[in-house]
Order: C-alpha cells, then sequence, then structure tokens
C-alpha cells in the first residue's frame, strides 16, 4: 500500500470526509479507539475498502506539516497497538504506516471497513455524521441502514446491474476531452467502477453511455397546477447524461426571460430575470446527482405559471441530517456520480449548493415528501399593466414566501429590525435587506419615520 499516494490524494479533496480525519500531533487513547470504529463503520457507509486517520497533516488547510506522534507508544503498560486490537471487536486488521512527504514526517493509520458487522470499540459501535463522532446507539435508522449495506441488501448505480448491456461509451470520451481529461481504453470501465462485481455493466454505466434510456423532460403547463393545460414538453434525456444535463442548464437560460422593468427610469432600464439562475443551476444538479436511478426514475422539471418544481426520486441519504443537509454537509446518494461530477467540476464537495438555493428562496423552497425531495423556484414578475399601487392603477408584483413571511412578521410587529428577520427567517441580513428594498420598490411597504425610531407600515 503506498501510504505517501494515499495521503496526497487525500489532501487534494476540497473537504474532510467521513471515512479520513487529519491530525497533526493529536492522541488520546480511547477517542483514538472511538474514532477507529467511527471511521470503520463510515468506509461501510461510502463503500469503501478503507478508512484513514492521518498525523501530520493540518486539518483545516490540508498543508503537510509533519508530526510527532509515536504510534509505538505504550498504554496502560502495553503496546498501544495491542490495547487497541483487544478493544475492537470483531478484530480488523489496522495497520500504522510510516511515510515523509516534502521532507516531512506523517504517520497513517489505515483502517478496513467494517464487513458484516459494525466494527465497536470496547463494545460501543461509533459513526461519524460530517466531521463528528457519534455513539451508533443514538441513531438507530443510521444503525439499520448501515446493517443493510453490510448485508449486501442496499442497492446503489454501482451494484445493480443495467437494464441494457449493449452499452457504448463515444460520448463520455468526448465529454471528458472537453474537459481536458483523457480516458484510457483500456482501464475506463475499471477506472470508473462501470462494472459490478459480476463483470456486467452496472446503471451507472447506462446513465454515462451514449444513451442512459432515461428520459429528462420539461413540462410546461400553462397554469399553477398540472391540471392546467399542457403547454409543450422538452426532452433531453436518452443521451449520455452529462450532455442530457448540460442541454437542460442551457435550456435554463431560455426560460429565463430577462424582464424590463420601465419604473422609475430616469436614464437606464433595470433588467430582471423570472428566477435566480444560480438557484437554479445547483437545483438541476442536485436532482440529477441525488435520484435514485436505481428504481428507474428519472428526475421531473415542471414549469408553472408562477414557479419551477425540480422533483428528484429518493430520501436524504442514509447518514444525512436534515441539519447537515442545510448547512450544507455533502453527502452523496450516489457515490461514484458525485466523484465524477468533481472530477469534471460540473460539482464540487464544498456543500455551496443547498445554502445557495435557501439564501435566495428561504428553506420553504424544499419540500421533503416520502419519496421525493422537491425544490420550488418562484418567478419574479414584471407586471405588464402597470406599476406601483399609490402611483398608477395596476396590480403589484407575485411575492414568493419569503417576501410573504416578511409582510406578515411586519403586520405583527411594526418595529420589527433587519436583525430580528434575519434570525426569524434564517437568511442573511444582506438578504433581508435586498427583500426589503424590493418591497419598498414594489409600493408594499414603507418606512414611517427614521431608520432608528420609525416604523414599518404595511400598505
Amino acid at each position: 500500500m503506498d501510504i505517501k499516494q494515499i495521503v496526497l490524494d487525500l489532501c487534494a479533496l476540497s473537504d474532510e470526509q467521513e471515512w479520513f480525519e487529519f491530525k497533526e500531533n493529536w492522541f488520546q487513547p480511547e477517542a483514538l479507539g472511538e474514532y477507529v470504529s467511527a471511521l470503520s463503520n463510515a468506509a461501510a457507509f461510502h463503500y469503501k475498502k478503507y478508512a484513514y486517520f492521518i498525523w501530520g497533516v493540518n486539518d483545516k488547510t490540508h498543508e503537510i506539516v509533519g508530526t510527532t506522534f509515536n504510534q509505538y507508544c505504550e498504554y496502560n503498560k502495553e503496546p498501544y497497538q495491542n490495547y487497541l486490537a483487544r478493544n475492537l471487536s470483531p478484530s480488523i486488521n489496522f495497520s500504522f504506516e510510516e511515510t515523509e512527504i516534502y521532507g516531512k514526517r506523517v504517520v497513517g493509520l489505515v483502517i478496513p471497513a467494517a464487513t458484516e458487522i459494525p466494527t465497536a470499540f470496547k463494545e460501543k459501535r461509533f459513526l461519524r455524521i460530517g466531521s463528528s463522532k457519534c455513539n451508533m446507539k443514538d441513531y438507530p435508522k443510521r444503525e439499520i441502514e448501515l446493517f443493510k449495506i453490510l448485508d449486501g441488501r442496499t442497492e446503489t448505480i454501482e451494484t445493480v446491474p443495467a437494464k441494457y448491456q449493449d452499452l457504448t461509451f463515444q460520448k463520455l470520451f468526448g465529454y471528458y476531452g472537453s474537459k481536458g481529461i483523457v480516458l484510457n481504453q483500456k482501464t475506463f470501465i475499471k477506472n470508473l467502477g462501470l462494472k459490478t462485481e459480476e463483470g456486467e455493466f452496472n446503471i451507472l454505466a447506462q446513465l454515462l453511455s451514449d444513451n442512459s434510456h432515461f428520459p429528462l423532460r420539461v413540462s410546461i403547463f400553462d397554469g399553477e397546477t398540472k391540471g392546467s393545460n399542457l403547454f409543450s414538453v422538452r426532452e433531453f434525456g436518452n443521451d449520455c447524461l452529462l450532455y442530457s444535463l448540460d442541454e437542460l442548464l442551457r435550456y435554463g437560460d431560455v426560460l429565463n426571460l430577462i424582464q424590463t422593468d420601465e419604473s422609475d427610469r430616469v436614464v437606464e432600464r433595470k433588467e430582471v430575470p423570472l428566477f435566480d439562475n444560480k438557484a437554479f443551476r445547483e437545483a438541476i444538479i442536485n436532482a440529477v446527482l441525488h435520484n435514485k436511478w436505481v428504481e428507474g426514475n428519472e428526475p421531473m422539471i415542471s414549469v408553472f405559471s408562477d414557479r419551477i418544481e425540480i422533483l428528484s426520486r429518493g430520501t436524504l441519504a442514509p447518514a444525512q441530517t436534515m441539519e447537515g443537509f442545510f448547512l450544507g454537509e455533502s453527502i452523496p446518494v450516489n457515490e461514484k456520480l458525485s466523484e465524477i461530477f468533481l472530477q469534471l467540476h460540473i460539482s464540487e464537495k464544498s456543500g455551496r449548493g443547498v445554502p445557495k438555493i435557501t439564501e435566495m428562496y428561504g428553506k420553504d423552497a424544499f419540500s421533503f415528501r416520502e419519496n421525493s425531495i422537491v425544490v420550488t423556484i418562484p418567478f419574479e414578475r414584471i407586471n405588464k399593466v402597470g406599476n406601483k399601487v399609490g402611483k398608477k392603477v395596476g396590480d403589484k408584483k407575485p411575492l414568493n414566501s419569503r417576501r410573504q413571511k416578511i409582510i406578515a412578521e411586519m403586520r405583527d410587529n411594526p418595529n420589527i429590525t433587519t436583525a430580528e428577520l434575519h434570525n426569524i427567517l434564517d437568511v442573511s441580513e444582506t438578504a433581508v435587506e435586498n427583500n426589503i428594498s424590493f418591497l419598498r420598490e414594489n409600493g408594499y411597504i414603507e418606512r414611517v419615520g427614521s431608520k432608528k425610531a420609525g416604523y414599518w407600515k404595511v400598505l
């Protein structure tokens, strides 16, 4: 095992993942045993053969800094490695490896993934949730999911054979080439994980093949419900998924009409997009990346007169929490597809996607159903009939849920501050101020009196 290359590969990742940990000189004998249990179980969760605990690397910057950690130390009058092995159950064949990188000493603890049953330390099972080490008994659903994985009962796009086995990959080679990456004809199937252990092409291979056999459709309705007339259906699927995704994102530019706001015009007209393109992009990529493809269903995009709904099949990843989801702790449902998206710079594991959507539209943009997750992106339409109420006759611009919430809070408490709205809405004060500016400019509210002594009046 080339521990030097492993450390360099781990350092190249943008964030620590649940299956490896960086420290400089830290050593607490009991806590390290708990980490070994947690990391071993996390490796199984993420379908990794090994987990790693690395000394000599800064956990914030991933800089190689070197370590003085002594893997041969004693604890309770016996070699620590003996103590660790004696208290792990079932027994796992861990090993300490030492190397030198850039002239700095680095030590790696190589930890095999749990097999058959979770790894325990002193009869307690631990797991990782984000960067935290937790007792598994406090998370029974995750424990059940881990047992399913260890029993081979959890299906993934890597383990389930493709419905179609006569697959070709010319477009995949073309896409990689367009990104400046050369795929090796002899090794790409193995390197990208496109076959099951039995040697059949898996669903991941089908998705990346020249014909994924998955339709990606955008349905456009002329009203606010699916009971409205179906105006058109655009088809982007049955292609290599990477190209389908590109086409779908480009179609977002077609949908995103740029509107001209002539109100209060002095010299330049104000151009207002129908929706935030960055939020749309993140929602589409997340829907494709985290969709439960093993069930044979694709994401669904519906465009209504007042919004876009982007539905992905399945629920949160087994190791994900609702809190972690909104904080942007990225735990992909489809691990290998996530690695490919990262390699091709389609997405990143910085976890900015969900926060970017909530920053613009709030947590209410997400709807968690029994078997799906829906992101709703509201439209901000410029009125064609009239301008602001109080100036000319006409309708006001429709409001998204966040702006409706601000108005409701101002009705209840006219003296409410930006800081208080920031806490209530769980968005930045800048986002609050931008929304207040919109409401003032469009005749929904006005400020009576000074900034400090005044109050809000809902019109």
